[in-house]
């Protein structure tokens, strides 16, 4: 069979540009960059027996350290690896090794689950010894080991185009493809955990009903089977393949498409979070199944005086080198990739700050920095960085381009709401888009991406439900995750009777949500926050591929009641442009003022027990227009006036309200009673307002 396989095969030089393999109609281009290898080999797999080698091909062509063949008569479907020689040498950073079939960093496909064996090991791992690393294995990985795929590119993309939803009416929706979907009763049980269940009718409706405009996956690229979450990338073109209900040699390609065209038509765009700073391979103990048996001196950031160490910035054993000119090529060749050909509208980049180091230090200057902004490709999408690393954190700090998950937000409306001292003059910041941050670099309020909680750290449930993180279910021994002392409930943690314990947690909950929703900038909305989903107390939940971390579609009317509240909240924000805007407030377009109506002073906001205070937002102060050139501030000829009061006070407050011309005011959201819509309208212009203790309430004016 190997023999007419080889019969029915063309061998040609083939071409080094591009990279990955290439099927052109009649055959298959093959590129492999490797600088320090000695000779590299395809080896080509049997697709129904992925086991059984049928051949092996050596490359003979290297052009600008680019290995190169073209093979006519290989087909899409076709299973392949590589074998790649060189010296096994860590003392100068060379793990080559020849027994192990690798991986295809271009690859846009992987053929099945990548599940640890040990013939992965490329070093002896039946040694403790230390310096085990030193000793290479033989053992051939190659009946065990993930193959690559060669994949038919073609498909019917119709009117598809990207959405380019303006980033001030953005509202973004953190999620988990497997977790969405796997226990939701509507969608047949088949689809569950996959692309196609995102795609399905169910899935749209909710995400329309919910008002999100974008969903935010968690990482899709191929990754290994030890982490549910998605963080432990091994193929940075390929989407993983257990999310596709369709197949793995290829479908996995066509059903990503196919879902990423279904929300398209609904009009959500689709952000993927990627992670380009390290991969599955870990240090020299780790797997070898891609880059370390290619060229990991090449691929991997090294400690300089022991190249046999991986620089680590990332916490997982290694950092990829963007400083090299090929492997920023690979990055910024998937980053286009994934915008051209299959259609994404952006990306939040996992510990982005590990991405932006040029030698040992991050900023705004780097390699990759600049190579994302001069590129025509990448500037009609969305960029988001997660601002930091392990080492560094750099909130505010990214070029203009970029947006950036807002720590500071997340901490500051945590402290405030938990009733903390000296929070009101950061808290005024945070709301207003985070002016200090963003405010004097040419970025807007819209490069703030807030978010009170995400995928990593509890979920807004358990925020309010838990003081200490409870992970044992993680086998660490409750190690893992870190510990916040959030000291909310009194001693009492999860699950409880108390009504006046629930009623509180339900209406932080509602604090929360309101803050998130009405404050400027991108709101981040958390997978489940929406209807009270929990993990339990768990705050790390990385591992968890089981009903801890599951979407719960079973809900209680409590859970119906939060995602009424919720949904109402993200129609209101698009129904009040004001609390959206493109650019940042001035000074005399808002006026902050204390619960006895008068301006907000300094030595109020440096005051360190202040915890109640209103913001008030005149739309006639407000020279911004609509997409249509309508005044942002005006409705009917009339200004629109906003009055946001807060009280983290753990007592009730009189808010005396200020007068507005001859309008009154209404209560328009109100997180004591969960409303949110006109409720009956205060008797006079001038009254005043009893605001329960921590609690959150918007009013606007009635224009007579």
């Amino acid at each position: 069979m190997a023999d007419e396989f080889e019969k029915s095969l063309l061998i040609r030089p083939g071409d080094p540009y591009p990279r990955g393999a290439h099927f052109d109609g009649t055959g298959t281009n093959f590129a492999l960059f490797s600088e320090n290898a000695s000779a590299v080999t395809l080896c080509l797999y049997d697709a129904h027996h992925p086991e059984r080698e049928l051949l092996r091909i050596p490359l003979v062509e290297r052009t600008e350290m680019i290995w190169h063949i073209y093979v006519e008569g290989l087909k899409p479907g076709q299973l392949y690896g590589y074998r790649v020689e060189g010296p096994h040498d860590p003392a100068n950073g060379h793990y080559f090794n020849s027994s192990k079939l690798l991986l295809d960093p271009y690859a846009r496909a992987i053929h099945a689950p990548i599940v640890h064996q040990d013939a992965y090991l490329g070093y002896d791992f039946t040694s403790a010894a230390p310096d085990r690393y030193l000793i290479p294995n033989f053992i051939d990985s190659g009946p065990v080991a993930p193959k690559s795929v060669v994949i038919d590119p073609s498909f019917d993309w119709g009117e598809d185009r990207h959405l380019a939803i303006p980033s001030h009416r953005s509202v973004i929706y953190e999620l988990h493809v497997k977790g969405f979907s796997q226990q939701h009763p509507g969608i047949p049980e088949p689809l569950r955990g996959s692309y196609a269940a995102l795609a399905h009718p169910e899935s749209i409706n909710y995400f329309k009903k919910l008002g999100v405009t974008a969903v935010e996956l968690m990482p899709v690229h191929q990754f290994t089977s030890e982490s549910y979450w998605g963080y432990n990338t091994i193929g940075f073109f390929a989407p993983h393949n257990a999310y596709a209900s369709s197949g793995m040699r290829g479908e996995q390609v066509t059903e990503f498409k196919q879902m990423v065209k279904a929300l398209h038509q609904a009009g959500i765009e689709v952000i993927l979070d990627v992670v380009y700073n390290h991969t599955a391979e870990g240090n020299r103990f780790g797997p070898t199944l891609m880059l370390r048996g290619i060229d990991s001196r090449s691929y991997y950031r090294v400690v300089e005086s022991q190249p046999e160490f991986y620089m680590d910035y990332t916490g997982t054993g290694n950092t990829l080198d963007l400083t090299h000119p090929r492997v920023l090529q690979m990055v910024m060749d998937s980053l286009r990739y994934w915008v051209s050909e299959m259609h994404v509208d952006g990306f939040r980049f996992d510990l982005a700050t590990a991405l932006a180091r040029d030698e040992a230090e991050a900023g705004r200057v780097s390699s990759f920095l600049d190579a994302v902004a001069q590129d025509p490709i990448l500037t009609r999408v969305k960029l988001i960085a997660e601002p930091w690393d392990i080492h560094a954190y750099q909130v505010g700090h990214f070029p203009v381009r970029w947006a950036e998950w807002n720590g500071r937000f997340r901490d500051t409306i945590r402290s405030f709401w938990k009733g903390d001292e000296g929070q009101a003059e950061e808290m005024a910041l945070r709301l207003l888009g985070s002016p200090d941050l963003y405010g004097n670099d040419g970025r807007s309020p819209t490069h703030s991406i807030n978010l009170i909680t995400a995928h990593d750290g509890f979920t807004l449930h358990d925020l309010v439900s838990y003081n200490h993180k409870h992970n044992g279910a993680n086998g660490e021994d409750n190690r893992d995750g870190h510990d916040h002392n959030l000291s909310w409930n009194h001693g009492v943690e999860g699950p409880t009777d108390d009504p006046a314990i629930l009623d509180l947690r339900e209406r932080q909950k509602r604090n929360f949500l309101m803050t998130l929703f009405l404050s400027q900038g991108v709101p981040m909305l958390l997978m489940g926050d929406e209807c009270g989903r929990t993990q339990r107390g768990n705050n790390n939940a990385y591992c968890q591929d089981n009903e801890i971390s599951w979407m719960n579609w079973q809900w209680t009317a409590g859970q119906q009641a939060q995602f009424d509240f919720t949904r109402q909240l993200i129609a209101l924000r698009q129904a009040l442009p004001l609390l959206s805007r493109r650019r940042f407030y001035q000074p005399h377009q808002i006026v902050w003022l204390r619960n006895d109506g008068l301006p907000l002073e300094p030595e109020d906001f440096q005051n360190p027990h202040t915890r109640c205070f209103g913001l008030l937002l005149d739309g006639s102060q407000v020279d911004e227009q609509a997409k249509d050139g309508s005044p942002i501030g005006m409705k009917d000829d009339q200004p629109v006036v906003l009055l946001w009061i807060l009280n983290a006070y753990w007592e009730d407050l009189t808010f005396d309200l200020p007068q507005v011309g001859p309008s009154y005011w209404e209560v328009v959201a109100d997180s004591a009673s969960g409303q949110v819509a006109p409720q009956k309208p205060l008797p006079e212009a001038g009254s005043s307002l009893l605001v329960p203790a921590r609690s959150s309430v918007l009013l606007s004016s009635n224009q007579l």
